[in-house]
């Protein structure tokens, strides 16, 4: 796929967009996955405003950003955006992303999930979340550990929430990882979902993994949320 250092259009959002979930979807149906549940969450981080305006107006729904400065003059332009926040979100930094932010993919610890909770709470607001589960061990990649995901305090934490939802897991594959090593590790990470659904009780329909690189390895291992920006976009600065 030819991508320009521009800062591409709408139409060319669109159709690039086309063209990536067409493939990411059938990776997913002809491994046995629902394609229909399979959506794109377009990464505008780095880019100005009007390329997120762009994505948008390209019917492109799901932004993502990883930095909250950053990303909250774009969630003020483009208000019925759904944002997602895909970043390692700091303390100091949770009531500014429950503002700003419908889903949160990266809630890296107990203590975070319990926090963004009461600060939702307090500021009457409902964000999805999904845990950030490390599964590489790398520590650039972050997240819990599989047996933190799954022990007791984890378990009654996530059934006890007041107004934040955890409704999936999260991951990063190694970098540079080779397709067979990605899609292992976005086996493992459904896998772990499936366990952590049936111990809490609680539906987790989401499964957010895979980037530009490894996208079609996440599609077909299931994944429901899948993070693209530069087969989007084209390279950064």
């Amino acid at each position: 796929m030819e991508i320009s250092a521009e800062s591409p259009s709408a139409e060319i959002i669109h159709e690039r967009h086309e063209r990536i979930a067409a493939r990411l979807r059938a990776c997913a149906a002809d491994a046995g996955h629902d394609p229909a549940r399979l959506r794109i969450v377009a990464i505008t981080k780095t880019w100005p405003i009007q390329v997120a305006r762009a994505a948008f107006d390209a019917g492109l729904t799901l932004l993502g950003e990883s930095r909250v400065q950053e990303a909250e003059p774009k969630v003020a332009a483009l208000p019925d955006a759904e944002w997602h926040f895909v970043g390692r979100l700091q303390s100091n930094k949770v009531r500014r992303a429950v503002r700003a932010f419908a889903v949160i993919h990266s809630v890296d610890s107990l203590d975070l999930l319990r926090r963004i909770d009461a600060t939702a709470a307090d500021e009457a607001a409902a964000p999805r979340l999904l845990l950030q589960v490390g599964l590489t061990g790398s520590p650039t990649t972050g997240g819990l550990g599989p047996e933190a995901v799954l022990a007791a305090e984890m378990l009654a934490g996530l059934t006890g929430l007041k107004a934040a939802r955890v409704i999936g897991l999260m991951t990063i594959a190694a970098i540079g990882a080779h397709a067979e090593e990605a899609r292992a590790t976005f086996a493992t990470l459904r896998e772990l979902r499936d366990r952590l659904q049936e111990a809490c009780g609680i539906p987790l329909p989401e499964l957010s993994m895979g980037m530009s690189a490894d996208a079609e390895a996440a599609a077909a291992e299931g994944a429901t949320l899948v993070r693209i920006g530069t087969a989007l976009f084209g390279p950064r600065a």
